[in-house]
């Protein structure tokens, strides 16, 4: 009797140990590294050539290989189709038709502007601010009808489209469009922006002494320019001079030169000073040596000068790889 008693508790025993291992639940893959996941993932396969390509000695391949602790926005093979049609003028072009000796150099560099070299998930993410990637330069990230979308060094949009897919050695976002870092200085920016900001170039080479003014916002910097239209500049022309049909150029005369020279640096803040960062209500310093203050308005942000005139920002956070321009509406003047 004591027999089949035993033998029943070992077969209940034995049902038990059966059903425990029914309900076991495996644990998930262990990650891998960013170019493991990239490679496991067909919609990057432009994006894995593109960086065995560009390598020198597989150093990108390593980087993204290597532990550490990366952020990697990562194009889809749509985005580099549509950059390899932008790039070779073909409309059948797809991504790997860039992959030639000659522009290998450009390649790299605008792979290294994909990757931060800290892990920014997507709750992390400083929207508004500027955003340094390993290989120089810098772009932002806005929320856009609550979507994170990205503005690159030349002012193009690239949406992230997933966050957050997890390796080993960071983290990685896929993106909608191949970004491209800034090739092109303050200057440059207004000058290719004609017809808006023809006045604001002719006043600063009118302005410059031996070229100074143009050579400085065309260096380093990093520089943010308050950048009035050519009808700012009209509007200051008629002030000025009293004439109703006055436009900027008429400002432009030897006797004036000092003066425009002083109301030129006034609309420059010798640091990089992005929307997100501009202080409100607080006195800021430009090259002239005077300040001007910015207030929060009902539809935006204004400026008011030394002469407590008005200005409004239309349009901010124009990149450049020298820094940034804000479009204003009005000539800003210092006190007297």
């Amino acid at each position: 009797m004591k027999f089949f008693k035993y033998l029943l508790a070992a077969n209940v025993v034995s049902l038990l140990a059966a059903c425990g291992s029914d309900d076991h639940v495996a644990e998930p893959p262990k990650p891998v590294s960013i170019l493991a996941t990239a490679q496991a993932t067909p919609d990057l396969s432009s994006l894995v050539a593109a960086v065995q390509f560009a390598s020198d000695n597989n150093d990108l391949v390593n980087l993204l290989s290597a532990s550490g602790t990366l952020t990697v926005f990562a194009p889809t093979n749509a985005a580099f189709d549509a950059l390899a049609k932008t790039l070779t003028g073909n409309a059948n072009a797809k991504g790997p038709d860039i992959l030639v000796p000659a522009n290998k150099a450009l390649v790299k560099s605008v792979l290294q502007y994909h990757v931060l070299t800290s892990q920014v998930a997507s709750s992390a993410i400083p929207f508004g601010k500027a955003i340094t990637p390993a290989g120089g330069g810098f772009f932002k990230i806005d929320l856009i009808n609550n979507k994170p979308v990205i503005t690159d060094g030349r002012n193009r949009r690239a949406n992230i489209t997933t966050t957050d897919i997890a390796a080993s050695n960071g983290v990685v976002h896929l993106i909608d469009a191949v970004l491209l870092p800034a090739d092109k200085n303050v200057v440059q920016t207004a000058i290719a922006s004609a017809p808006e900001f023809t006045s604001l170039v002719a006043a600063l080479q009118f302005a410059s002494n031996g070229n100074d003014l143009v050579d400085t916002l065309s260096g380093a910097g990093p520089f943010t320019v308050f950048a009035p239209t050519n009808a700012a500049f009209d509007a200051l022309a008629v002030e000025l001079t009293g004439n109703a049909a006055a436009k900027g150029p008429d400002i432009l005369v030897p006797a004036n030169q000092a003066l425009v020279r002083s109301v030129l640096t006034y609309h420059v803040v010798t640091a990089r000073v992005l929307k997100a960062d501009i202080s409100l209500n607080t006195p800021i310093p430009t090259v002239q040596g005077k300040t001007f203050v910015i207030q929060a308005t009902a539809t935006g942000v204004a400026i008011t000068d030394g002469r407590n005139r008005v200005s409004n920002i239309i349009v901010t956070d124009v990149l450049n790889s020298n820094g940034v321009i804000h479009v204003i509406d009005k000539v800003i003047l210092p006190p007297l």
